[in-house]
């Protein structure tokens, strides 16, 4: 427990310390890759340079100061934080080393007002975060190697299918090279996929699994991802997979993690909404077909958006749905459909998800929302769901970024409000 002095301390700066906060993180990252140059090698570079990663550090102690008296509110992030963390393989040693530059970083951004008083309440604070943080890490660690099929670390699988879904994702099916048992994993995991690259050392990727658990292969299915800028080049590690990784070659493949699941063994006496966006559909496509497997008598509602006939994944296996669930609804949408995707009947509608559409088509007084996709697409379902009054405890998404980044976002349609500099 923080001593009390520590909670009035860090209650007392928390304003000052949200108004700088990308400030301290930009600062904490140069200072740790300079002074510890080993870390990066966790870190997505493009990330770094398109400022994801220190708007979510941002946010994240945002959160834990604001939280300071009340720890129990952060038991869903440290969930995230622990099992990405697992997913790098990030060890307690390495912790200590975050905690100095993050001290370093907030006395140079603060200066005098960082007092040696203030420095040791935010010490203390961070470590018993740090502490918080290994101790559920040391129990994921200890389950992933002692369940069946299980292991720790990385782990050589072969490429046995790969296949396109659309003209810019294509799935790999991965079978465990020395043909022993993969172990349970739950709908929406992903795995963590280590690669040499030949010229541009990188950090390791993660990729949702977008099959059944219960297969004798992990399905990644991978978009090639575009340049972040018009000059940046596509993306290092998706542009490799797709180009250079052929059926024969051995990944090394970490343990199944992620906070975002579906139990489907859980009895559901409700329906469950999957709203899906671009890539954000391969989660949820697990999540759909594990549950109709598990309860085919669940009323499920299964929205997917996409450009068009040429970028949409998985369309034959979305329609198979409806014929596994008693109860399955589904829902396609274009936003730049091609000039006859309408009339083939390629999707359902034109346009973009909105609230109207949540409110006609969904039980949405009732039911539990799973989202996933790219930024505008989360922004908009997430303004919508709250638009409609559906509550915290029924909306389920996977985001990375800070969440005041989602909670923010105007509705479609709406104009965004943005400040003048």
């Amino acid at each position: 427990m923080l001593s009390d002095k520590t909670i009035a301390i860090v209650k007392e700066i928390t304003p000052v310390v949200a108004a700088n906060a990308e400030t301290v993180t930009r600062v904490f990252y140069q200072k740790m890759f300079a002074g510890n140059p080993e870390v990066k090698a966790f870190f997505n570079q493009a990330h770094q340079h398109s400022g994801g990663q220190q708007k979510a550090l941002a946010g994240a102690i945002c959160a834990y100061f604001t939280h300071i008296d009340n720890l129990a509110a952060l038991t869903p992030a440290v969930e995230l934080i622990a099992q990405k963390h697992c997913s790098l393989g990030i060890q307690a040693e390495q912790y200590p080393i975050v905690g100095k530059h993050l001290l370093a970083a907030i006395k140079e951004v603060m200066g005098d007002a960082a007092t040696d008083e203030i420095l040791a309440a935010v010490g203390e604070a961070y470590q018993l975060l740090a502490d918080v943080c290994i101790e559920r890490e040391r129990q994921i660690y200890e389950e992933q190697r002692t369940a069946a099929g299980g292991w720790n670390g990385y782990r050589s699988f072969v490429v046995d299918r790969k296949e396109p879904e659309s003209d810019v994702i294509t799935s790999f099916y991965l079978k465990p090279a020395d043909d022993e048992p993969l172990p349970a994993w739950l709908p929406g995991q992903y795995i963590t996929v280590k690669i040499d690259h030949p010229t541009t050392p990188t950090s390791p990727r993660n990729y949702s699994l977008s099959n059944q658990p219960g297969q004798d292969s992990f399905r990644i299915s991978v978009k090639r991802e575009p340049g972040l800028t018009a000059a940046a080049p596509d993306g290092l590690i998706s542009t490799f997979l797709h180009d250079q990784v052929q059926v024969g070659d051995t990944l090394q493949i970490g343990p199944p993690c992620g906070e975002f699941t579906l139990d489907p063994a859980e009895p559901r006496q409700t329906p469950t909404v999957m709203l899906a966006g671009g890539v954000g559909v391969t989660p949820l496509l697990s999540m759909a077909q594990s549950l109709i497997a598990a309860q085919p008598e669940v009323p499920l509602y299964f929205l997917q958006a996409a450009r068009n006939s040429q970028s949409h994944a998985f369309a034959a296996e979305i329609q198979e749905l409806r014929n596994q669930g008693a109860n399955v609804r589904t829902l396609t949408l274009y936003d730049q459909p091609l000039a006859d995707d309408l009339e083939n009947q390629n999707c359902d509608e034109t346009g973009i998800l909105s609230e109207n559409i949540l409110r006609e088509w969904t039980p949405f007084n009732e039911a539990n929302f799973y989202f996933c996709g790219p930024k505008p697409f989360m922004q908009n379902v997430y303004a919508s769901l709250k638009a409609l009054n559906v509550p915290a405890d029924r909306i389920h998404f996977e985001f990375f970024g800070p969440r005041q980044d989602i909670e923010s976002a105007p509705l479609a349609g709406e104009p965004e409000v943005t400040a003048s500099h």
